[in-house]
């Protein structure tokens, strides 16, 4: 046990550091002026490569060696916690210090680079950084493929899914290719054959926003004692153990989109709450991986809050939050606007039936970038390419299209597929909390989600990273991932007979 103990010290302090630098990102992101983007590129490069060698230090190798020649005094949390250090170790050692050093300066000076070019329609301008960030990805890709002996891109995938590979979320991304055409179009067809959607006309105080969004947050089961709510450029969850940090961003002339985006954040922020405090600060407590993180957020907004039974309780709370009472704030009228399918260009807008099409855009590309398939120059167009063809939208401008997403300038690269398999998971998980609690959906209906998230805590929280991705959504709903509920749901919420 001496050498687990050690470790399990060791990796106390990693998540020390961890947790610092999620607060630097978070008020990188919210508060901090553009002004001083170079002191905290530097501030974040040397956290990260002090956090990296910790991790990497040849002693934590020999105490890794030690501990898994005796597991006779652990249990199975231990053992997985041995396991999910060995996994990180794995990643760190196959990367360099001055390479750990180079890509997170260049990503926190990719990031700055990303807003500016974002407001001002300027691919130019975030192109030197972004190929910067690109090449650092590419050597990272390849170091950490020299060791797992994947691919680039797995190994890259397998930093944020572990165990994902690019082969089965081929097949999973062709099965919904090979669905979600045609079922568009009959769901297109079937909503233009009805009453057109009401949309509020604002404008909506950004403060009453706010406040409806933190009243929704708590009804969910969001605890303000261990989060906030704040705004940033990009919606995210981020901040520490204990200190869950999610943004949004406002528009006074549609509340709408903001309210989904606190929620969707909010699912990330119910599972980060959740997680087991015995292992808060080891391997095994951390999230399984970002397609499960995926499904609790897409769980919550897309699941849950976009049902109409949840919607019949949220109705009266909106209307009061504005203090207006008209037929677009109806039941039936907000319903109807939040299962409306359109060709739109924003993936952060997408309803869920398009939005597979906008994670497969991306997924394309950032596999053609990464293994040189695609210059950086042609990204515009190939995007546009993309778009056209597969989502049926073509963007007017890079605003629109390839400068929308802070992930490639933020050094995420092979995360995007993470958001469909969360929303098929999410579909899943959702299917198998109704049928195993019967009053999961009564309980959307009063504002009620004890029984949803108890199930959620119960069969997905709790686990941390205890099993893998494949077992935890087995266990939970009795079967591997498969995109049958999914399917499933949409036929449900879109089609219905």
């Amino acid at each position: 046990m001496e050498a687990y103990r050690s470790l399990e010290q060791r990796f106390t302090q990693i998540a020390a550091f961890e947790n610092a630098l999620g607060i630097l990102s978070w008020d990188q992101e919210t508060m901090m002026p553009d002004g001083g983007g170079e002191t905290r590129a530097e501030a974040l490069a040397t956290l990260s490569v002090t956090q990296h060698g910790l991790l990497v230090d040849p002693v934590v190798a020999d105490w890794l060696d030690a501990a898994e020649a005796e597991t006779v005094g652990l249990d199975d949390w231990q053992r997985a916690n041995l396991r999910e250090m060995r996994r990180r170790w794995v990643h760190g050692a196959a990367v360099p210090p001055e390479l750990v050093d180079a890509a997170t300066r260049a990503e926190s000076q990719g990031v700055i680079a990303w807003r500016a070019a974002r407001r001002d329609d300027d691919f130019a301008g975030l192109k030197p950084f972004l190929q910067r960030i690109l090449d650092l990805r590419r050597e990272i890709g390849q170091a950490k493929a020299a060791r797992l002996d994947l691919s680039p891109y797995d190994a890259l995938l397998d930093e944020f899914e572990p165990g994902a590979r690019s082969a089965a979320i081929d097949a999973l991304f062709d099965d919904l290719a090979a669905f979600l055409p045609d079922f568009t179009e009959a769901v297109l067809a079937r909503q233009a054959a009805g009453p057109p959607v009401q949309a509020p006309d604002g404008p909506f105080p950004v403060e009453a926003q706010r406040t409806l969004g933190e009243s929704l947050m708590r009804t969910v089961g969001f605890d303000f004692n261990r989060g906030r709510l704040d705004v940033s450029h990009h919606p995210f969850c981020g901040g520490a153990d204990d200190d869950v940090r999610i943004t949004t961003r406002y528009d006074e002339s549609d509340f709408t989109k903001a309210l989904m985006g606190v929620l969707h954040e909010t699912g990330h922020a119910l599972y980060e709450q959740g997680r087991p405090q015995a292992y808060l600060r080891q391997p095994v407590g951390a999230a399984r991986g970002m397609a499960v993180h995926e499904s609790q957020s897409l769980l919550v907004e897309m699941q849950a809050c976009r049902s109409r039974e949840f919607l019949e309780f949220a109705a009266p709370v909106i209307r009061e939050a504005f203090g207006r009472d008209e037929p677009a704030l109806s039941v039936e009228a907000l319903y109807r606007l939040y299962t409306r399918v359109q060709r739109g260009l924003i993936r952060v807008d997408a309803d869920e039936v398009t939005y597979p099409a906008h994670v497969i855009v991306r997924y394309k590309l950032e596999k053609l970038l990464l293994d040189g398939g695609l210059e950086l120059d042609e990204l515009p167009a190939a995007w546009n390419g993309l778009m056209a063809e597969l989502v049926g939208a073509t963007p007017p401008n890079d605003a629109l299209g390839c400068l929308q997403d802070i992930h490639w300038p933020g050094g995420a690269w092979a995360y995007f597929p993470t958001y469909t398999l969360g929303a098929v998971a999410a579909a899943q998980l959702f299917d198998a909390a109704c049928r195993q609690d019967g009053d999961v959906r009564p309980g959307l209906r009063r504002g009620d989600f004890a029984p949803l998230v108890g199930w959620l805590r119960r069969n997905v929280h709790a686990y941390g990273s205890l099993l893998s991705t494949e077992e935890l959504l087995s266990r939970a709903t009795g079967r591997p991932l498969d995109a049958a509920a999914f399917k499933a749901h949409l036929r449900t919420r879109y089609l219905p007979d």
